[in-house]
């Protein structure tokens, strides 16, 4: 009986087909990584799905991953998406969780933080987990709570505060709004800096209500560096603070995105 198999040329070696095991698999449109919306493109998106999308790009926004103009465009057409598919374009070039270092799980942010200075200081610095809502005490005391780095993992922060013959400083930055609207005051003050404008998109909302009895609250930027004798003898004018520079540049020598 012949051999339908046609026979390899004189002097070279038959190649055994490959094995169905051993080709590659068609690609799946559904096999995807974990991201913030479900992977099923076609289907409808919810009000919560696209309220999702846009809380990971404010905190996307938030670590520089986005710029000012990026974050809006992107905001506008999320708020406007129809399917699973069209909210997952605006991430798809974004990590599944903004603010980790990759292979470094990010830590889990609280909802509720509370904070009792007596005659010292506190501090919230570099890339703390911002929470949901916070109860400050000062006591004659500092508490400082820095924003410029913070990983924003929530759209507002509500900070109910107390605060006696103390201070309770909120350094922040362009994006993040504070309305102090709601403290009372007995003897001292409240002060809200932002120089920047109303025009920069919000990045995170802080509203700030309870007592001052002989206290301060504050919200402003951080200050530049201060000259130094030869600086100012050589007539060198100040560091201007980030949003007095033009576009692209980056005070302090720090990083690209962060103030």
């Amino acid at each position: 009986m012949a051999d339908n198999a046609a026979s390899p040329p004189d002097g070279a070696k038959a190649v055994p087909p490959p094995h169905p095991e051993d080709a590659w698999p068609e690609p799946r449109r559904d096999a995807q990584p974990d991201r913030a919306v479900d992977v099923r493109y076609d289907l409808r998106a919810s009000h919560e799905d696209r309220d999702r999308i846009v809380d990971l790009l404010r905190v996307s926004a938030g670590d520089g991953r986005l710029s000012i103009d990026e974050l809006d465009e992107r905001v506008g057409a999320a708020l406007t998406a129809r399917t699973y598919g069209e909210l997952e374009a605006l991430v798809a070039d974004l990590p599944a969780t903004p603010g980790a270092a990759a292979g470094v799980p990010a830590r889990k942010p609280k909802e509720m933080v509370r904070m009792d200075c007596g005659s010292g200081t506190m501090k919230r610095d570099g890339r703390w987990a911002v929470p949901q809502r916070m109860e400050v005490k000062v006591r004659s005391g500092v508490v400082t709570l820095d924003f410029t780095q913070a990983q924003l993992t929530w759209p507002t922060l509500q900070i109910d505060a107390e605060v006696h013959s103390g201070a309770l400083l909120l350094l922040t930055k362009p994006g993040i709004v504070v309305d102090a609207d709601e403290v009372s005051v007995q003897s001292g003050g409240t002060k809200v800096e932002a120089p920047w404008g109303h025009d920069v998109p919000a990045t995170l909302r802080i509203d700030v209500s309870g007592r001052v009895r002989s206290g301060t609250i504050t919200a402003r930027p951080p200050r530049p560096p201060r000259r130094s004798f030869l600086d100012w003898l050589r007539r060198r004018p100040r560091p201007r603070q980030p949003w007095e520079l033009p576009a692209g540049h980056q005070p302090y020598g720090l990083p690209p995105g962060q103030l």
